[in-house]
């Protein structure tokens, strides 16, 4: 046991030397084309990369090649599902337990019927 304190134990005119302090500023930049890259100042450091002119005005190549979001449906499907689910109950529905079924049948009825007598009349059918 004594081993093991002395080892840990440091000499009193041993002083341990501390680390520099960081810089006050890190700067990193991407630069295009023949743009100088800015000069450090006092304990700042600069550092730049470099791309070709061409990328200047893009999205960044991250962002492009990623994928559209996949988070499901959008606002308007969301709201054309609503109302195909709700569509059964809803008055002027051909439906037995929507309020004014009855009307929602004699009207799709009567669609049906004008839609197949255009079409008789457009092939010249009596």
């Amino acid at each position: 046991m004594p081993l093991l304190t002395a080892g840990l134990l440091v000499a009193p005119g041993v002083a341990l030397s501390q680390p520099a302090p960081p810089p006050q500023r890190i700067a990193a930049l991407v630069v295009y084309g023949d743009d100088p890259c800015p000069k450090s100042e006092g304990d700042e450091i600069v550092v730049c990369a470099r791309k070709p002119e061409s990328e200047r005005y893009r999205i960044p190549k991250p962002l492009r090649d990623k994928p559209a979001p996949s988070g499901g449906p959008g606002w308007a499907g969301q709201v054309a599902l609503m109302e195909d689910a709700g569509r059964a109950v809803q008055p002027g529905s051909c439906s037995v337990n929507g309020s004014y079924g009855f009307t929602g049948c004699t009207a799709a009825m009567l669609r049906q019927w004008f839609a197949e007598k255009r079409m008789r009349q457009s092939v010249g059918a009596p």
